[in-house]
Parts: C-alpha cells; structure tokens; sequence
C-alpha cells in the first residue's frame, strides 16, 4: 500500500503545469454542474411546471451536445484546445447564471440547449488537451486520476447544492425556489471560477508521440485522414456497443432497486453514492494491472471482469447480493474508461484527437439515448424482475461483443511504455 501511494505521489508531482491547471480547472468545473445535476429538476418541479418540462431540458441539453460534438472537435483540431475551453467555457458560464434566475418554460428549454452547445467544446478538448501536454508512459496515470477527480468532483457538488439549499430555506427562512435559486447561482460561480486556471494554460507545442502496432496499420506520425478515421470507426463502434449496454441499464439502476426490491430512497442513494467511491478506488487501481499485461489486456480485463457481476444483479432475488454486483460492475466496468481514453489518444494523430473524442462520445450518447426506451419497454411488458432481467443480460452480451471487437482490432498493440 505504501508503494503504491508513493508510485501516485511521484507520478501526480511529475505532470507539468498545465496539467496541473487542467485538473483544477475542471474540479471546479464539475463541482458546479454537480450542483446543476441534483438541484435543476427540483427547482423546475418548486416552480409548478409538469414533468414534461424537465424531460425537455434533459433531451434539448444532450441534443445540442450532439449535434455540437463533432463541429467542436474540429475547431478544436484546427483552433488549439485552450481558446476552445475558454470560448466554450465562459458561454457555457453565462448560461448557467440566466438559468438559476429564469422562470419561464421557454426560456429554461431555449438555455438548456444552449448550455448543452458550448459545454460540447468543454467537453470534446479536455481528454486531447491531456493527451497533447503528457507521455505515453504516464497517460494511464493521467487519466485515472482525472476521471476519478471528475467523478469525486460531480459528487461534491450534488452534496453542496444541497447543503446550501437547506441553509438558505431552513437558517434564513427562505422560500424552496427562492433557496433553490441561490443554490444554483452558487453552482454558477464555482464553475466560472473554474475558468480562471484556464486563462494560465500555455499553448506550448503538443508533446512528442511514441510510435505504437497494431493489427490494423496506424502510425500516430500519419496525419492522413483516411488512417486517422480507420481508426476512430473501430473507437468508435466498440464504444457504440457499450453505449448501447449502459442505455439499457445505467438510467434505470435507481428504478431496479426501487421496482424489484423496494427499496427506500435513502437506500438507492446510499448505494448509488458508494457506487462513485468504488469507481474511484478502480479507477486508481487501473495502473497497477496495466503495469502488469499491458493497456489493452488491462481494459478488456476490467470491462469481462464486470459481465459476471451484471448477471448477478439480473438475476438475484437479494437485495444485498443485487447492491454487491451493483457496485462491482460499477466499478469494473467504469475503470476501464482511462485506460480506452490512454488508448485512444496514442492511435490517433494530434491533427485528429479532437475529432476522435467528438465521434466516440456522439456514438455512445446515439447509444444510450436509443436504448431507453427499449429498456422501458421490457420492464413493462415483462415486470420488475424479468424485464430487468433481460435488459441485464442483453447489456452482458453488448459488453462481450465489443471486447471480443476491441481485441480483435487491437489486441496485439505492442506499446512502448
């Protein structure tokens, strides 16, 4: 234990400075969407609106992103990541202030779409920005620790937007919107605060890439368009089938211990939020089994590993024993996301990152929204424990699929760490 805390001390003390700012940046970043996560669909419920409304401003914001997502990751190839980050950044800011103070259903569903357009330039350049200012050798590192920050951050912030929302209603006798509100407004600020690192970004030249194999013929010193896409299509279809698995189970877990267990909501948030710790935990434990056989075993380990556990809970009529393969196929299955991204970011060429991260993302999210109603639809027709049970195991059957893919395509990459 004491190596391995000491490996991550010295390996976090050797990312440079824009790294360094990157990962402040976004801690704040996340902490107040966090806050925008929890507290938004309340504050639209304290207004008196329908729940039609708050299904409007989730598909307005995640349609947006997607038609945003791959223009944003061309501006960003051909612009440079740091003025992508802070144009998309401080408009994404403006938003979230004018939506903790707007009333009107037209003008929540009109912001909500626009915070979804400039957030997709946030959220296309950070991985290439990483990539682009790090080693190959310490990317995995890299990676881990910024997805489990990302993670630790988003639940930093649903807890303080709703500590500060009780404050304002229960110490200051103020009303639910009126408490509300200002639990946003505070989210707004944490995240323009979280602009403030990027201005100190440097646009020094992208760091020097090794050369990696794989079975299909990429050089990431090839800035051809036709190798690069060749690339991102086999990224991205495996991300597809995965986007696919989670769309059928990921929006639905709080509803399955709810539908089949009835469980009470402090349990479903307790679960959910040990959930976020255990994916933080593998996420840092990444590194050690990539030390050991290598990014790509690493990845596809995790992501099988998890197919037994999916099973469990598919299946089980114990409450405990459904918590116990929630929370390891969380975990599992969510550690393998740095090390894909390390992946991703060596087989592509700098020119192209942007874009690579752009497709990848719009194909899950296609993905995801494409299955909801399908896993809907099984509960439903079937009840709470077979028609969750088959979306379960479909889910484990999509995750088979793409590792059997991935491997296929990239399983003899020989890299050099």
């Amino acid at each position: 234990m004491i190596l391995w805390a000491n490996e991550w001390k010295m390996k976090i003390l050797s990312f440079n400075r824009n790294v360094k700012l990157f990962m402040l940046a976004n801690v704040l970043l996340q902490s107040g969407l966090g806050v925008f996560m929890v507290m938004y669909n309340l504050y639209i419920k304290e207004l008196g609106m329908p729940e039609t409304v708050n299904g409007n401003v989730i598909s307005m914001t995640a349609a947006a992103a997607a038609i945003m997502l791959i223009p944003a990751g061309f501006l960003s190839d051909k612009f440079g990541r740091k003025w992508m980050l802070l144009g998309g950044g401080a408009a994404g800011a403006a938003t979230l202030f004018y939506r903790s103070f707007a009333v009107d259903e037209t003008q929540l569903v009109a912001a909500a779409f626009f915070t979804g357009l400039f957030m997709a330039f946030v959220q296309v350049s950070g991985i290439p920005f990483l990539a682009e200012h790090s080693k190959s050798s310490e990317r995995v590192h890299l990676f881990s620790v910024y997805f489990a920050l990302m993670t630790l951050a988003n639940v930093a912030g649903s807890l303080l937007g709703g500590a500060v929302s009780d404050v304002f209603q229960w110490l200051l006798s103020m009303d639910a919107v009126g408490a509300i509100r200002w639990s946003l407004f505070v989210g707004a600020v944490l995240y323009t605060a979280g602009l403030i690192p990027l201005l100190k970004l440097d646009n020094k030249p992208p760091a020097p890439q090794e050369k990696v194999n794989t079975r299909i013929d990429i050089d990431t010193d090839d800035a051809g368009l036709k190798i690069n896409l060749t690339a991102i299509f086999h990224f991205s279809f495996a991300s597809l089938l995965i986007g696919l698995g989670s769309g059928l189970v990921v929006p639905y877990l709080n509803l399955y211990f709810a539908n089949r267990f009835d469980a009470s909501n402090s349990y479903i948030g307790l679960i959910l939020a040990f959930g976020s710790a255990m994916t933080v935990v593998a996420m840092l434990i990444g590194p050690l089994l990539v030390a050991k056989v290598g990014k790509v075993k690493a990845m596809l380990l995790f992501q099988l590993l998890s197919i037994p556990f999916l099973i469990l809970t598919a299946y089980t009529t114990s409450l405990l024993l459904a918590s116990l393969g929630f929370l390891l196929r969380q975990a599992l299955m969510n550690a393998g996301n740095p090390i894909q991204s390390a992946i991703a970011m060596e087989v592509v060429h700098d020119k192209y990152k942007g874009l690579a991260n752009s497709v990848n993302q719009v194909v899950f999210n296609i993905g995801w929204a494409t299955m909801g109603p399908i896993a809907a639809g099984l509960v439903i027709a079937f009840g709470s424990y077979w028609g969750y049970a088959y979306a379960f195991t479909i889910t484990s059957g999509l995750y088979l699929i793409s590792a059997s893919y991935f491997y296929f395509i990239f399983g003899k990459r020989k890299l050099q760490e």
